[in-house]
């Protein structure tokens, strides 16, 4: 009978030095703080699916025109079928449609200014895990997590934010830690960093 309890009582303890362990493992994260200053000054925005372009021909309004983005990156306009616009930013996509209507009109003057703004697949920021609205936004230059945190609706009451991670897909997908928790709940600035085209911002689930 002694065995036996002893047995049980070293199982307990067993078992409570494993809780302890996961709680510790839980609660801290190995990846690196994430950079407060990662925006790039040289940043130009690229032409995504789903935006819409106002496209202005000098002294030919009957050939300007608004244009969606089609689903495959590709643009239609008059006296133009099939222009690849994805991943151009506004002046190289003027200067291919200059390229395209050179050959019915006489040196076209071409303008693309951008009216509602996607971006690119690869530019966008991903929100997955325990935010109040997971979702998929369009990068801004010198966009924060704070502007993140603001455009999901925050941290759900469930999530780890302190455990948040942001996998930076420019980065060969390297992993930074961020401490979501300190930025929203307590208003702590100094957990802000920013953002760069193509994060996934990652908020995992609380243990407790």
């Amino acid at each position: 009978m002694l065995k036996n309890v002893c047995t049980l009582f070293n199982g307990i303890k067993c078992l409570m030095a494993s809780i302890a362990v996961i709680t510790i493992t839980g609660c801290s994260t190995s990846y690196p703080p994430a950079p407060v200053s990662a925006a790039s000054p040289d940043y130009n925005y690229k032409i995504g699916p789903g935006d819409n372009l106002n496209i202005v021909v000098w002294r030919n309004p009957e050939l300007s025109m608004t244009v969606p983005v089609r689903p495959d990156g590709k643009i239609s306009a008059p006296l133009i079928d099939d222009l690849d616009a994805l991943n151009k930013d506004p002046s190289t996509l003027a200067r291919s449609i200059e390229a395209e209507l050179g050959k019915f009109i006489r040196d076209p003057v071409v303008t693309v200014v951008v009216t509602s703004f996607v971006g690119p697949y690869t530019e966008q920021i991903r929100v997955i895990g325990e935010a109040t609205k997971p979702q998929t936004l369009p990068y801004k230059q010198k966009m924060t997590a704070l502007d993140v945190m603001i455009a999901v609706g925050g941290i759900t009451d469930f999530a780890d934010g302190n455990r948040a991670t942001i996998l930076r897909t420019s980065e060969n997908n390297t992993q930074y830690s961020v401490r979501l928790k300190d930025l929203v709940k307590r208003g702590d600035v100094s957990a802000n960093v920013d953002m760069k085209p193509g994060d996934i911002l990652i908020i995992p689930q609380s243990w407790f």
